[in-house]
């Protein structure tokens, strides 16, 4: 393996959190703890059926209610501009337009927001809220995808349409093969920070915004497009962020409904939705059905794979997810079709979760190779390498680079996979039945556009600026682990301000794109200042040109925090104090935009996890002992934020097989295990010893770093690798999620 070259230059150790302390003693500032004077306090109501239309709402009570500023729903709500714009303004909704909160009457889910009450005080907006009373003209919802597979359509664009390699259905002519249907249940976000927002207008024209947002950039340009205001006049700031997964990649209706109660009321408001709210109105990973029929020869070569998939959006708003990309590239295939269908249902709309489409969508596909690899009687393994792609087999181009090999190899020794049984129910350890499953992740290796500005001081200190934001995988870390070895500067010696529409734009955090994109931000400035710097010290009057001396490039520079010195003689130097106060410099200043090019070859980032279980069949009781997570994700900036990273998907998907499933009583449409105690996440006590493993080989095209993103490859194949190592256990399939006690009991 090579070595991690990302170390703190002094200890040489990996560099820590440069945000860890701020976080575990309270001083990093989320979205809703923001100190603004005369502050309001808003409260969100909600419908109480899942569809039809609001026939009257007595908000009298509310409104005099002490401490009440204003109780606003679609009888009184100033109009959002941009709600007058789009495809045809005069109806209530489009398709692919989100919910225009407050908008007319139209009911779409249950716990839609239906009126914003507005107190001086939280206490009291909480009890007025309370007094809001609607009646309703009901209309028959639908929220069973089951029922309601006929309505299934292909979405609109060319990007959904039906993929096809060589033979349609060409499964068909293999010798052996599996045809089998994969439930996914609607799984919720769940992130420790609420949605909040404090809007606070500065004028007619001018907003400040801080909300929890994974892009700021993205969310001033929905707030520009909603009240029609220039880019000047909004600023959204959204440093800290307390998690995500995926639930902040967009800007919310109660988003749009603060600022608009922040306008009518003339003095700035807070909003946080409950803990409730966050099951109905922030988005979730849809519930899906796949149908996998897949073929292979009597010794192990796949024929064909026809990957099915239908999922739920929301009965206003197409939503879409790459549920069945991941079937296109990861195998030499020769005959693959995928098709992708969407099913209205009265909910909010799905937004992407971690491991957006392909971590649903390899729950399926990784589950099926382990069924065919079991009916063929080839170890899982040696069958996926049979069939391991050494191009792109989508594309017909070569990786940019690929250590998938390496990865079931260190894995498969860190498990003890060895010791696994081709037959299952094979091993046992007492009453307990134990079993080894596997499966694969991959996600593409993204990356977008972003400008950072680079400061350095005369004491040797380098500030970053840009505005992306981090939801918590590290992102000044890597900004500063990639600063400390390209300037030789300590972590301490680096400071990072980001999370600012005010600052260079940064792209949003999401795709794991931010490493490559912004990290190549970062590396440029760094180039380009050490050329500065290099200039500075070619002048004539300089140390480095005494005798005959030629000018200095900065290939021949040693860059620490003391200064500069010769390679070839490292006794010829100069501090950044002397140099910048020879040169009249009060600071060397750099702003630079990066962004990616485009190249022949498929990026992707790759992965492997393995898991060892046992089953208690009596019981239907399941524990995980051990699970081992290995990424070909290219360099490895920051060891330890990677593997915090890789612990976090094993954890996820430890959820997403086990536990999470949203229970719809669909009489009412309404979720009712909305809550932390009803929907069950993992804890302490179920997550095992996990073992993180990195090829930690460079991808010589994806950037200047070399890296690959990580960390949505860091939950896709768990779940599947769980599910294989329950059948392995006891010879019980579970294709549909989560795999819960009474489906392992035995008689």
């Amino acid at each position: 393996m090579e070595k991690d070259f990302f170390f703190d230059q002094k200890k040489n150790d990996p560099i820590s959190r440069v945000d860890g302390r701020a976080k575990v003693t309270g001083t990093a500032t989320y979205a809703a703890e923001h100190k603004v004077p005369n502050l309001a306090y808003g409260f969100l109501v909600g419908s109480t059926i899942a569809k039809g239309h609001i026939k009257s709402l007595d908000t009298k009570s509310a409104e005099r209610s002490s401490g009440v500023l204003a109780v606003i729903t679609h009888v009184n709500a100033p109009k959002i501009p941009g709600y007058q714009t789009g495809k045809d303004p005069s109806k209530p909704q489009t398709a692919g337009q989100p919910l225009r909160i407050f908008y007319n009457s139209e009911i779409f889910y249950y716990d839609q927001p239906i009126a914003l009450v507005i107190a001086d005080t939280y206490e009291r907006v909480l009890d007025a809220a309370k007094l809001v009373k609607a009646q309703y003209e009901k209309e028959v919802h639908q929220t069973e995808l089951e029922k309601n597979l006929g309505k299934a359509r292909i979405p609109s664009g060319p990007r959904k349409e039906d993929y096809k390699r060589g033979e349609a259905e060409g499964y068909k002519n293999a010798a052996i093969k599996i045809e089998q249907e994969y439930y996914h249940p609607v799984e919720v976000h769940n992130p420790m920070e609420l949605g909040s927002i404090i809007a606070r207008w500065e004028g007619p024209d001018k907003v400040t915004v801080y909300t929890k947002t994974q892009g700021v950039e993205a969310t001033k340009k929905s707030i520009q497009d909603a009240f029609k205001l220039t880019p000047e006049n909004v600023t959204v700031q959204a440093e800290h962020v307390g998690g995500a997964f995926g639930m902040a990649l967009r800007t919310w209706p109660y988003e749009i409904a603060a600022i608009m109660g922040a306008q009518k009321i003339g003095r700035p408001l807070k909003l946080v939705l409950h803990r409730e709210q966050m099951f109905t109105n922030v988005g979730y990973r849809p519930e899906t059905i796949q149908k996998i029929s897949m073929g292979a020869t009597a010794d192990g070569r796949l024929v064909g794979i026809t990957h099915e998939a239908t999922a739920n959006t929301s009965a206003y708003e197409e939503f879409t997810e790459a549920t069945v990309n991941i079937t296109q590239f990861m195998y030499a295939c020769p005959n693959v079709t995928t098709r992708y269908r969407i099913v209205p249902l009265n909910f909010c709309t799905p937004i992407w979760m971690r491991g957006p489409g392909e971590a649903t969508g390899a729950f399926a596909l990784e589950s099926a190779m382990d069924e065919l690899a079991y009916k063929l009687k080839i170890d899982p393994i040696e069958f996926r390498l049979r069939n391991h792609a050494d191009i792109d087999p989508e594309h017909n181009r070569p990786w940019s680079s690929k250590h998938l090999k390496e990865c079931y190899q260190m894995g498969a020794e860190k498990i003890g996979w060895k010791d696994r049984k081709l037959e299952p129910r094979t091993v046992k350890d007492g009453d307990w039945l134990v079993g080894y499953g596997m499966g694969i992740g991959s996600f593409g290796a993204m990356r977008w556009v972003a400008t950072v500005k680079g400061r350095l001081q005369p004491d040797g200190t380098l500030l970053l600026q840009c505005s992306v934001n981090d939801m918590g995988p590290g992102t000044a870390t890597m900004m500063t682990a990639i600063a400390s070895e390209a300037m030789g500067l300590t972590p301490d010696k680096i400071t990072v301000q980001m999370g600012n529409t005010q600052l260079p734009p940064g792209p949003t955090q999401g795709g794991s794109n931010v490493t490559s994109t912004v990290g190549s931000a970062v590396h440029d400035v760094c180039a380009g200042l050490k050329i500065q710097i290099a200039a500075l010290a070619s002048k004539e009057n300089s140390v480095f040109r005494k005798g005959k001396n030629p000018e200095v490039k900065a290939e021949d520079l040693i860059f620490s925090g003391d200064g500069i010195a010769l390679k070839k003689n490292a006794a010829v130097k100069v501090t950044y104090s002397d140099l910048f106060q020879q040169n009249n410099l009060p600071a060397l200043e750099l702003t630079k935009e990066s962004k990616g090019q485009e190249q022949p070859y498929s990026m992707y980032s790759f992965s492997m996890h393995f898991v060892k279980l046992r089953v208690h069949p009596a019981t239907g009781r399941l524990k995980i002992d051990h699970v081992v997570s290995c990424a070909d994700a290219g360099t490895i900036i920051s060891p330890k934020t990677a593997a915090s990273q890789m612990i976090g998907g094993a954890v996820g998907g430890i959820g997403m097989a086990l536990m999470e499933d949203l229970v719809v009583d669909h009489r009412f449409g309404r979720p009712i295990n909305n809550n932390l105690a009803d929907y069950h996440v993992p804890v302490n006590a179920d997550i095992p010893k996990v073992d993180v493993l990195f090829v930690n080989k460079k991808d010589p095209f994806t950037n200047p770093m070399g890296s690959k993103g990580l960390g949505e490859i860091a939950l896709v194949g768990v779940a599947p690798a769980v599910a294989n190592a329950v059948f392995n256990a006891t010879g019980k399939r579970i294709r549909s999620l989560p795999i819960t006690p009474d489906k392992l009991i035995e008689a």
